[in-house]
């Protein structure tokens, strides 16, 4: 294996591959788990986490259920809970998609917030370096916009319910930087860190979500101009490939210098804010 290749699997503390039902059903007991005692340990009594009709936030969110749900069976107290928040901007092209992925997880609550009218009041007074950009630059800058204001919700609604905000990134979009720093790279704690995305999957299926939330093509869906974009047509490559490399196999040299490329570029995004 290439030593770069072996570093960033290091870095991103990899999740090694699964080698039957035992291991999946073994990271799902751990996860569980890992949320139970970052709510323990914070003192709070509420997750909060945005639901989109991806196979990410399905997973994230039936993890927080489980973990809500322990802590109140083993306590008496109630307060344990999962809110779940919808954020649409206008239409959802796959509003279908959220509404099953919320009758799977079968949330505490669900809360629905708007994200329309705030990221139009903030993109209004930036119009005069907003409008000259170029569609795909325009979308980026706005597209992270829309992310940011759907975080801010997300703080509110755990300030006012003395809770912590989930994040739903995993090894396949770290590795390539795939978030928005400050948008959906903001949280309290990442159940799924060190997943490759195939193993995201894997757990989604053990868990009981609807097939077509585990094989979904994966899509941010920010950009106005294309949207519902596919995440890997972003990329430049396949999740198959991500997997792989974070798996310490051998890829095609255009992938492995597109992913390495992308590590190094979104370095920043994963780090701390930088210090004299």
């Amino acid at each position: 294996m290439h030593p770069t290749q072996q570093a960033i699997i290091d870095s991103l503390r990899v999740t090694p591959p699964f080698a039957g039902p035992a291991d999946v059903q073994a990271q799902i007991a751990r996860r569980v788990a890992f949320i139970q005692a970052q709510l323990r340990a914070s003192h709070t009594r509420t997750l909060v986490l945005g639901i989109s009709g991806g196979v990410d936030s399905s997973v994230a969110g039936r993890l927080a259920q489980l973990a809500a749900e322990g802590l109140r069976a083993e306590t008496g107290d109630g307060r344990w809970r999962f809110i779940a928040v919808r954020l649409p901007y206008r239409a959802q092209f796959d509003e279908a998609d959220a509404q099953a992925a919320l009758a799977f997880i079968r949330p505490d609550e669900v809360r629905t917030v708007a994200i329309e009218g705030a990221v139009t009041a903030l993109a209004a007074p930036l119009a005069d370096l907003l409008q000259p950009l170029a569609t795909p630059q325009h979308d980026s800058v706005l597209g992270n916009i829309k992310a940011r204001v759907r975080m801010v919700a997300q703080y509110a609604i755990a300030n006012a319910t003395n809770g912590l905000v989930i994040g739903t990134d995993h090894a396949a979009e770290a590795v390539m930087g795939f978030f928005t720093k400050h948008g959906d790279g903001a949280c309290d704690l990442e159940p799924l860190a060190g997943l490759v995305k195939g193993q995201v999957r894997a757990i989604g299926e053990a868990l009981g979500a609807p097939e077509h939330l585990v094989r979904k093509v994966p899509t941010a869906d920010l950009e106005d101009g294309r949207p519902g974009l596919p995440d890997e047509a972003a990329h430049g490559v396949r999740y198959a490939a991500i997997d792989a490399f974070l798996h310490g196999q051998s890829v095609d040299a255009g992938d492995f210098e597109r992913i390495v490329r992308a590590f190094e570029a979104t370095r920043h995004k994963r780090a701390l804010p930088a210090t004299p």
